[in-house]
């Protein structure tokens, strides 16, 4: 299989849109972050305040303006003009699950951007939340669907 970010010669490359269409494109990516005890003790109303503010809108507005730099941070993406970034946080058991959709009419995908607004909304709750306990672990950043483009795709 031919990476499309490596050259014939082995040298990394942005991969050319040109001749792509435009296409309405969707992705949906999660953060998961395990909070522990502790931490979840002083949610209320699926919020927690510290001392740096609200945890989980903070942590919304980190997610949108990451994605909306996700080409300043990852070498080859092109950059986007976001049409729609929306993140949800909600709390089940001891994790804040994460759930960002990132939309756009391109010729690209906007998958990094989608996975770029969970990271950074997991990272800031990390951050908010780290003088608190540091029990705190990031689990998991996954791509949870995308259409448009080549081909669709969809966790199971």
């Amino acid at each position: 299989m031919k990476l499309s970010h490596i050259d014939n010669k082995g040298n990394p490359q942005m991969v050319d849109v040109s001749d792509k269409k435009i296409t309405k494109r969707i992705a949906k990516a999660q953060a998961t972050v395990h909070l522990g005890k502790l931490i979840l003790d002083q949610i209320h109303n699926n919020e927690l305040i510290t001392k740096k503010g609200p945890v989980f809108q903070t942590a919304i507005i980190a997610g949108v303006m990451a994605a909306k730099r996700t080409s300043d941070l990852i070498p080859f993406c092109h950059p986007l003009t976001l049409e729609d970034c929306q993140i949800k946080i909600t709390v089940e058991g001891e994790r804040a699950l994460i759930a960002s959709e990132s939309k756009i009419t391109s010729k690209t995908g906007v998958e990094m951007e989608a996975l770029t607004a969970a990271s950074v909304a997991a990272l800031t709750i990390y951050d908010m939340c780290k003088a608190l306990s540091h029990e705190i672990v990031i689990e998991e950043i996954k791509l949870m669907e995308k259409t448009g483009g080549k081909e669709d795709f969809k966790r199971k």
